[in-house]
């Protein structure tokens, strides 16, 4: 019964869209020097996100993902539309990217690195037991 339910779940792929849905004749109507943001806005809708250190930098992200059972998606598609203001809100670049630009980030370890000694659990659960509080210091008595 074990062995009917894992190949069961063993087929199972899913696939899914997130973020803006791309239509290449209105992105490719954004033109450069007319548009601004409110017509960027009325023709492609609110950005996905826009830049962190500049409001003028806003992105429209579109990406496909596949998983198998229930393993960690992969991206198979991925769009991102990129439209730069200059400082007036005139539409100063367009630029579309695609799945080539993801980075991939691999944690070195499953610890962070410390500098000092390495304590155990009950070493530091008593570790103030039998210290001596001096005058003027937190945690003493008295003042």
């Amino acid at each position: 019964m074990a062995a009917t339910m894992l190949t069961g779940c063993g087929g199972i792929t899913v696939r899914e869209h997130r973020g803006y849905v791309v239509d290449e004749q209105l992105t490719s109507g954004i033109a450069v020097g007319t548009d601004n943001k409110a017509s960027v806005q009325k023709t492609l809708g609110d950005p996905t996100f826009t830049g962190t250190f500049d409001q003028n930098d806003w992105y429209y992200v579109a990406r496909d993902t596949r998983a198998f059972a229930f393993r960690n998606p992969k991206v198979t598609d991925q769009t991102v539309i990129h439209v730069r203001f200059d400082p007036a809100g005139n539409v100063a670049s367009v630029e579309q990217t695609d799945e080539k630009l993801i980075a991939s980030i691999r944690p070195s370890g499953d610890r962070t690195p410390t500098l000092g000694r390495e304590r155990s659990f009950f070493q530091e659960l008593f570790n103030n037991i039998g210290t001596i509080s001096q005058p003027g210091l937190p945690g003493s008595q008295r003042q």
